[in-house]
């Protein structure tokens, strides 16, 4: 019984083992530079963060240039301390009118961060956009990062077929699917409104309506007739001492 369980020990041992080396074996493979959004739904404000896990097979990594899709005109990146940034502009033919009512001439095509002393191989370091996504609810945005290292480069620029993961692809694009908004037409990270009216706060059971006042002083007439009644019944307990 004992030399059974023995055996079965030692076996999960080397499968757990197996596990692992395959794991490791596959962990570099695994660690795309990818691009996660605070807010998905169409027509509304977003942070991306872009993810550099790791440099170009061993070598540090010195720049690293995110593409803009063209349905977004303008991004402001987050300044990293460790990096400088530029924006790299590109004409619109014909000019566009953005949701403020203002004509843009150019857009933002490319952000770029150079780092200041580059990032060593083993780890990692992400980079903010905030930008305002399109009104194409069901859109893949594709945002191509290239990374370019001490020595050598990797172009994260793959884009799936139809009907192909992108986790089949080895150096795949960064990404996500624009969503639609509520049912009620509201979209989530939408910026307030100016002339929004301010929300009236109020404490636990108290109200702003006229029914409230009203209980209000129908409570008060009911504590002063209380008041008078104690008053009375206190005089008679007296006169009757």
């Amino acid at each position: 019984m004992h030399s059974t369980l023995r055996r079965v020990a030692r076996a999960g041992a080397v499968a757990a083992i197996a596990g692992g080396a395959v794991l490791l074996a596959s962990s570099p493979a695994a660690a795309h530079v990818t691009v996660t959004p605070t807010v998905t739904t169409a027509d509304s404000y977003t942070v991306l963060t872009v993810s550099v896990p790791h440099g170009c097979d061993g070598s540090a990594t010195t720049k690293v240039a995110i593409q803009i899709p063209d349905l977004i005109n303008s991004v402001t990146p987050t300044i990293n301390q460790g990096w400088t940034v530029e924006k790299v502009m590109a004409t619109l033919d014909p000019p566009v009118t953005d949701s403020h009512g203002n004509e843009l001439t150019e857009r933002v095509a490319e952000i770029v961060y150079t780092a200041k002393t580059p990032l060593p191989e083993g780890h990692r370091d992400v980079f903010e956009l905030s930008l305002r996504l399109p009104d194409a609810a069901g859109e893949t945005l594709v945002f191509p990062a290239i990374q370019t290292c001490e020595q050598g480069e990797t172009a994260w620029a793959q884009v799936p077929a139809d009907g192909q993961d992108s986790h089949e692809l080895d150096y795949p694009a960064p990404s996500f699917v624009v969503t639609a908004a509520d049912a009620d037409g509201t979209a989530a990270g939408d910026e307030p409104a100016d002339d929004a009216e301010p929300t009236e706060l109020t404490t636990a059971g108290s109200t702003t309506s006229d029914g409230g006042s009203v209980v209000g002083w129908i409570g008060l007439i009911l504590g002063l007739f209380g008041f008078i009644a104690g008053g009375l019944a206190l005089q008679r307990t007296r006169k009757t001492t």
